[in-house]
């Protein structure tokens, strides 16, 4: 009798079977870094979880593997929320990038394992479908307001409903969001690029920008922006009023959140949507945003916030306070939380929108995924688990590669938030 013929002559889902015998941490850098764990159970089902921290990414797989690695050999992957527990609380020192993209990490892998065992795609196992599709945004920029609504014409020929637009900002050499490549990828130096940021000029060309967007293409795409925490607290209520014209979906990450109330002025001044969170790492950071109903959109991602678990508190959560989700999907996330992620959105019910930024065609050869984009939104598959999978002997041929995100000064030197 072969192996598959004697297992699938036994039952599935005992603690056998469930029992993590293998755990390994697998780095690859297919255009750019990836940080993947794959977890392996005795049946042989294996589970992976993005653990990718831009700019810090062996941070990260130094703890999984030093530290997390050895506390999973023999541990019951069906254990998702206590093992959750065990990594968090266990830990004594909590939360953090590192700590919550690792957990982050297990978490997803432990649910792959979990919806491959029972033969169900992960949204399922969440409580089935909310939509059929996910709301996608893509990035249109240019050097000019001329060469963004061109480039954002062009997104809405590919069938876009939703797209955010940067533009250069004069005699600024490097602005955030700008490219000339294929994608935009801003970890591009082994040391920090420096850059400089103007914030008078900045404040005068965006509300021109999205004026022209709304000449050139109408009302009907939905537009966003992101500030990247460049602004002041009044000087991002200033830009926020200034954009009330032109309906943007959101703007996004208007100052830093740090200090959460200082979105209270922000709302005092303007009536424009609001997101923020992709840099936050648990429900902790954004506790006062959602309250107070500062903000319309939560933007934490499933990597740096702790796994599926974590963020199912967190959506429901800002639920109760009429908050909807939108996650990061730049390309610093690998395919893997993206599958995560599509399962996340397809199922929770209050759902905004999901960032979306095309890969690499080599990231998407080493990690093979089911889900389709169509129509101006993202389809997640029925395939088992989360849907993609790692193609270890490709992502053995690009090694790690070191690259850090830049940084920005004022004119005369002093440091600024990038």
């Amino acid at each position: 009798m072969s192996n598959a013929a004697s297992h699938d002559s036994t039952p599935h889902g005992s603690r056998n079977d469930r029992e993590i015998v293998d755990a390994k941490v697998i780095v690859t850098c297919p255009g750019r870094n990836f940080v993947t764990l794959k977890i392996t159970t005795r049946s042989g089902i294996h589970g992976l979880g993005d653990a990718t921290l831009n700019g810090r990414e062996l941070a990260v797989a130094s703890y999984l593997q030093d530290h997390v690695v050895p506390n999973l050999i023999g541990r019951d992957a069906g254990r998702i929320e206590d093992t959750w527990q065990f990594l968090y609380r266990g830990a004594y020192w909590r939360r953090g990038p590192v700590t919550m993209s690792a957990i982050a990490a297990v978490d997803v892998a432990l649910w792959d394992i979990l919806g491959k065992m029972a033969g169900l795609p992960v949204y399922q196992l969440l409580g089935g479908r909310s939509r059929e599709g996910a709301l996608v945004y893509g990035h249109a920029n240019g050097r000019d307001i001329a060469e963004a609504s061109d480039a954002v014409g062009r997104f809405i020929e590919q069938g876009f409903l939703a797209v955010r637009a940067q533009c250069g900002v004069p005699g600024i050499k490097k602005a955030y969001g700008i490219s000339n490549a294929k994608g935009y990828e801003p970890a591009e130096s082994e040391l920090p690029l420096e850059t400089t940021w103007n914030t008078p000029r900045y404040l005068d060309v965006v509300p021109k920008l999205f004026e022209q967007l709304r000449a050139d293409h109408g009302n009907d795409v939905e537009l966003l922006h992101d500030v990247h925490h460049r602004l002041t607290p009044i000087e991002a209520a200033r830009l926020a009023k200034s954009l009330e014209p032109y309906r943007l979906f959101w703007l996004e990450d208007a100052t830093p959140a740090e200090n959460q109330k200082s979105f209270e002025l922000i709302r005092q001044h303007s009536v424009t949507a609001l997101a923020v969170g992709e840099v936050f790492n648990s429900i902790w950071d954004c506790k006062h945003l959602i309250e107070h109903q500062l903000i319309d959109y939560i933007r934490t991602t499933i990597v740096h916030g702790g796994g599926i678990t974590h963020l199912r508190r967190l959506a429901d959560f800002a639920a109760l306070h009429q908050v909807r989700t939108g996650f990061h999907g730049a390309t610093d996330l690998s395919p893997v939380t993206m599958g995560a992620a599509l399962h996340f959105d397809t199922w929770v019910p209050n759902f905004g929108i999901q960032e979306y930024m095309f890969h690499t065609d080599e990231t998407d050869a080493v990690f093979p995924h089911d889900y389709v984009l169509r129509d101006g939104r993202l389809h997640v598959g029925d395939t088992p688990g989360i849907g993609v999978d790692i193609d270890e002997a490709l992502a053995a041929k690009y090694p790690y590669a070191p690259k850090q995100l830049p940084i920005a000064r004022l004119e005369d030197g002093a440091m600024w938030d990038w």
